[in-house]
């Protein structure tokens, strides 16, 4: 564990001995206060310690930093909806018993004149210790939440606050050269329009010297990002709103930067329900994101919502911790916390394995999520189990899951449920899959209602799955407490799923 550095270049654990005592796997409650220039937000998280839920996440838009550029100081009216969302935030953490409550500032609160009469304030009377870090530490934090959400993530990390900037790289796990910028929206606000591109452009090219433009993906984190984002969505008409792993060409983004300056913001802002105080906001930051496209040169443009809360999580993970997947560990534990049997996953997987020879391993971990959680909506009712599956996996706070894996991994336990997906009311979704994989996660979906209730315990003490003849056939071999269970509905399940496969079923 590396530790937090304050804006004075302090080291500090603002976790303290609490979090490092956590059992590997699982979290307690842990709650951390992110005091930023827009807004001041409250996230406790709870669950898998790799792959932590929200258990409650508040925003509040305070706008401490708005006009900091201008006056030097705090904005009064934020302060007072600062102080009043600290303390509602303190209250509602004693009430939850997390203590201590960890609270980082960034912008606003290192920069501004009256920014350690504040910070003094909200110390001694409520109780609360606030971490102020500088624009590296914040880009460093940052780019940590991206790795916690997205393990494999290469390329430029650009986190955008009211009043600043932050761009980091990641590679392989790790954090290299990180910066900070005055590119934030509240800032802009202060430039006249005439010499605003000029300033923007100006900016950019200092920090493209400085982390230079060969990187092929920027990975954008912040409100204001986000609010594009979903715009982006609003006007191509995608199917998912999980804002998390959101992927948009640099075309599209131009393309939306150009709808977004002809629209009224005030209808886009009804269709979307982003709210007032972001929709000011976007115009400006999508003139940042326009020209920086410009300056950088990206391939893609990936959404994290993962940022300095989650950042400071994976600050205090271990090694170990790190390597294990995000979403493997969130399928545990959800299969722990809300399966008839939990443990009967991984058996399972094992017994449906020889179904797919040459499986490859990013489907593999697909396989083996769906296997976890093929039993966890089992309190939802029989005629809405099929439905109730595929919409949380594919709205689920998972990490480590691409759009395309969310909606393969909620067909095959759509079929989990159900044998046909006609006239679903999610076919929208099922275009973000080529045929190949729709039918895929059939079989899987199949295969797993086949093999949910052929056995008690292990479906291997039941019998045992082979492919023959060049692929042609699946043989089913029985075991004497197969044989038992091998009854009516079993049978019809598993010739379901040999007319999935394609092949002709043979039970031995």
């Amino acid at each position: 564990m590396n530790g937090v550095r304050t804006s004075s270049g302090h080291k500090i654990d603002p976790f303290g001995p609490k979090f490092r005592k956590l059992p590997k796997r699982a979290l307690k409650r842990v709650g951390v206060v992110d005091v930023g220039s827009n807004s001041v937000r409250l996230v406790v998280f709870d669950g898998a310690a790799r792959s932590p839920a929200y258990f409650y996440n508040e925003k509040v838009m305070a706008g401490l930093g708005q006009d900091m550029a201008r006056t030097g100081r705090l904005n009064p009216q934020g302060m007072e909806r600062a102080w009043a969302a600290l303390s509602r935030f303190a209250a509602l953490a004693k009430a939850m018993d997390i203590e201590p409550l960890t609270c980082v500032a960034t912008a606003a609160m290192r920069e501004a004149e009256d920014g350690p009469a504040f910070r003094e304030k909200i110390e001694k009377r409520l109780g609360l210790k606030i971490w102020v870090i500088d624009g590296e530490e914040e880009a460093r934090l940052s780019a940590q939440g991206v790795l916690l959400g997205w393990p494999e993530a290469k390329g430029l990390v650009c986190d955008i606050g009211g009043n600043s900037m932050e761009l980091a790289e990641v590679a392989n796990g790790a954090i290299g050269k990180r910066t900070t910028s005055q590119l934030g929206p509240f800032r802009l606000q202060q430039i006249e329009e005439d010499d605003l591109s000029g300033h923007i452009d100006g900016i950019l090219d200092t920090l493209a010297d400085q982390m230079g433009t060969d990187h092929k993906r920027i990975y954008l984190v912040g409100g204001s990002w986000r609010a594009i984002a979903r715009l982006d969505m609003e006007r191509v008409g995608y199917p998912l709103s999980v804002l998390h792993e959101y992927r948009m060409t640099p075309e599209a983004v131009r393309e939306t930067i150009k709808w977004i300056g002809k629209s009224d913001l005030q209808e886009l802002r009804s269709q979307t329900g982003i709210s007032s105080s972001r929709m000011e906001l976007v115009p400006l930051a999508a003139r940042v994101l326009g020209r920086m496209i410009d300056r950088f040169q990206p391939e893609e443009l990936d959404v994290s919502s993962y940022g300095i809360r989650e950042g400071l999580l994976y600050e205090h993970m271990s090694t170990t911790l790190r390597r294990r997947d995000p979403l493997l560990e969130a399928a545990r534990f959800t299969e722990k916390q809300m399966a008839r049997t939990p443990g009967f996953g991984k058996k399972l997987y094992h017994f449906l394995l020889p179904l797919f020879p040459s499986i490859a391993p990013d489907r593999d971990r697909l396989m083996r999520a769906a296997c976890l959680l093929h039993d966890t909506a089992w309190r939802t009712h029989p005629d809405y189990r099929a439905e109730a599956c595929f919409d949380n996996v594919t709205r689920a706070n998972m990490a480590a899951l691409s759009h395309p894996e969310r909606v393969y991994l909620g067909l095959a336990l759509l079929h989990r449920y159900k044998n046909s997906r006609a006239k679903s009311r999610f076919a929208p979704l099922f275009d973000l899959l080529p045929e190949a994989d729709i039918a895929e996660a059939e079989i899987l979906g199949k295969a797993m209602r086949f093999g949910s209730m052929f056995a008690t315990d292990d479906p291997i003490d039941a019998g045992a799955l082979r492919l023959k003849d060049g692929g042609t056939k699946l043989e089913l071999k029985l075991t004497a407490a197969g044989r038992a269970l091998m009854g009516e509905v079993a049978q019809s399940r598993f010739q379901s799923l040999c007319k999935s496969m394609g092949v002709e079923g043979s039970i031995a």
